[in-house]
């Protein structure tokens, strides 16, 4: 039997991400402003634009095992002219003929897609769907702006997997509406549905959209940056035990996002994902500390060398806080270069060996 050090770590894929800007969208959700959240790029992919990108991403790529796919993300795909949507794919599928990108994918709304739409998408090379579902509760979607029902997106996870599309669901924690418990329902859906991948963020109040105006006349309160983590963890134990991959926590960090004004407010934080991880890690040594006497003189911890920094924590906050637990106790964190992300060992100083593995750490 191979040792957890042995076994071969999975290889993430590299996603090559072409920003449609909105485009395709039916309606302005409540909270959306695209140029914020994704970048300021130009209302329309130029063919220029999009070889620079995708010739600089494997350029970059170091790892040839990697599975490379073209994503176009920030708007509703299928909702973009039908001579526009052939266009893009038509591009990146010259990438997929020459052999250096494997597949596509696309993100779009979920009662955006139809039979016929999937057929033809299948065709182009399109092997990845991601919903924007953002929540199941109809009274949150209702308040967001965003024009459709949780039986939209039940019904469009049906038809992908019906096809045999890869899929993903986008989450939203924090929505106008929303309540721990909402979320929480949302979250069983998902688990109901699942997807392949889910993406979790908190909303941020940006500038220039209906939610700013609601937050400045005192209608809406945005999570508090320990509630965004708190919900983020919470969507980890709820959907990972269901097989589902969470890819991202968080808003990846644009420029434009870091510009003063920008953000009203909001759980904004250059490493919201690191603080997650953290929290996720802090669950799982307390797993491990469960059974362990208080009194112990020595606790001697393995972690794989990838792991180190969410098994510390923040600010070393994780380390910090088994001091105060076990404060006659000796703490060793061993580096293990080669070892399976997510398994964690402990050794105390009466011989005593227990292990835990977080699942869905990749």
């Amino acid at each position: 039997m191979k040792t957890a050090s042995e076994v071969q770590k999975p290889v993430k894929p590299l996603i090559i991400p072409i920003f449609i800007m909105n485009s395709g969208c039916p309606q302005h959700c409540i909270f959306c402003n695209e140029k914020i959240a994704a970048g300021n790029f130009a209302a329309e992919v130029s063919k220029s634009f999009f070889d620079a990108e995708i010739t600089a991403y494997l350029r970059w790529n170091k790892d040839k095992r990697r599975r490379v796919e073209i994503a176009f993300y920030g708007g509703n795909f299928t909702g973009l002219e039908t001579d526009y949507q052939k266009q893009l794919l038509s591009w990146a599928g010259a990438y997929i003929e020459k052999g250096l990108v494997e597949s596509i994918r696309i993100s779009t709304r979920p009662d955006c897609i139809d039979d016929d739409q999937l057929i033809f998408l299948q065709a182009a090379g399109v092997r990845t769907i991601e919903i924007g579902a953002q929540s199941f509760n109809d009274e949150v979607l209702s308040l967001s702006n965003r024009g459709h029902d949780g039986k939209a997106t039940a019904r469009a996870m049906q038809l992908l997997k019906a096809h045999g599309f890869q899929t993903g669901l986008h989450l939203m924690a924090g929505l106008p509406g929303d309540t721990r418990k909402s979320f929480m329902e949302t979250l069983e859906r998902a688990a109901e549905l699942r997807p392949d991948t889910a993406r979790i963020h908190p909303v941020l109040v940006f500038k220039d959209t209906p939610l700013a105006d609601e937050y400045r006349l005192g209608r809406y309160q945005p999570l508090t940056l320990a509630e965004a983590v708190d919900r983020c963890h919470l969507a980890w134990e709820m959907l990972t035990p269901a097989g589902i991959r969470i890819i991202r926590f968080g808003l990846q960090m644009t420029s434009e996002m870091s510009k003063e004004g920008a953000v009203l407010a909001g759980p904004l934080h250059p490493a919201f994902g690191s603080l997650v991880y953290s929290a996720i890690f802090y669950s799982a040594i307390l797993t491990l500390l469960d059974n362990i006497p208080k009194h112990s003189s020595m606790l001697r911890f393995h972690v794989a060398h990838r792991d180190l920094s969410n098994f510390h924590g923040l600010g070393n906050k994780n380390v910090e806080a088994i001091k105060k637990l076990y404060p006659d106790a000796q703490i060793v964190i061993d580096s293990v270069r080669e070892g399976q992300p997510g398994h964690l060992t402990l050794d105390i100083e009466t011989g005593q060996s227990i292990s835990f593995d977080i699942p869905g750490i990749i």
